[in-house]
């Protein structure tokens, strides 16, 4: 494209032009994250240990608050914040793909980048959609199986399985969360690793994000099936997988980003 667009301080440079991908184009970015990951273990240690252990403490705290209806939208919330708590895997792969330097320490260079006051900004427009969707959920509670909530497990479970709108919970509840992760994925699918990558503004990373989906509907669905699937199954073993799942998904988005928006 031959439009232009404005950098984060206001000068108009052509827009970052977007390409077409396939389902190769996915396997292959999965591929080089799986391999950035191998290349750099050590960041383990802050970055993905962490991830478990707010798993962890966001469902013990739900439970202890008698609010046991949002542990799993708690969880699957992970999928809608994961673009931006990435952002240090973000800074890794691009370090090891210009061939600088790469330790765990790196990950924090990226707060000295110039881009982390509209990386912070797009990064509170997706914690106002992941508590969106848990006042969503919360509401879908309320109007399909009602009531106060049981504090303990196997009380809430007898109440799901005894009540007559459990199966309108289930459809409810999966439909508005699809409807909030695909808003997320559109806006955020390249938004991140743009800004990191170039000097644009928050509004054109999103909007470059936008076309980037508009282009590839059925790879970026593609795309967004993948991130779920590999979230739940790092979330089943205790959330100890999400130390393998968020890493190799952070790497791998650099390189779909890579893949989607030509060089500028």
């Amino acid at each position: 494209m031959s439009d232009l667009s404005t950098t984060a301080h206001g000068v108009a440079v052509p827009s970052p032009v977007v390409r077409r991908i396939g389902f190769t184009d996915l396997q292959a970015a999965l591929a080089e994250g799986w391999r950035d990951f191998l290349a750099i273990p050590t960041q383990l240690v802050f970055l993905c240990i962490l991830y478990p252990i707010i798993g962890l403490i966001a469902a013990r705290v739900a439970v202890g608050s008698n609010l046991l209806p949002l542990v799993f939208p708690l969880i699957a919330g992970f999928a809608l914040v994961g673009p931006v708590l990435a952002i240090g895997l973000y800074e890794l792969s691009r370090r090891r793909e210009a061939g600088l330097p790469v330790s765990w320490l790196n990950a924090f260079d990226v707060l000295r980048n110039p881009a982390m006051l509209s990386v912070a900004v797009l990064g509170g427009v997706l914690f106002v959609i992941f508590f969106a969707w848990l006042g969503a959920a919360r509401a879908i509670y309320a109007l399909t199986i009602g009531g106060e909530a049981p504090s303990a497990v196997g009380d809430f479970i007898e109440t799901i399985q005894a009540s007559p709108h459990a199966w309108q919970l289930l459809v409810i509840g999966n439909v508005v969360g699809f409807l909030f992760a695909l808003l997320v994925l559109t806006i955020a699918a390249v938004s991140f690793p743009l800004l990191l990558d170039r000097d644009v503004s928050p509004v054109v990373a999103v909007q470059t994000s936008v076309r980037a989906a508009m282009a590839n509907p059925g790879a970026m669905l593609a795309w967004g099936l993948i991130v779920a699937v590999v979230l739940f199954l790092g979330c089943l073993p205790l959330f100890v997988g999400l130390a393998v799942a968020m890493p190799v998904l952070g790497h791998a988005t650099w390189h779909l980003y890579r893949r989607v928006v030509a060089p500028g």
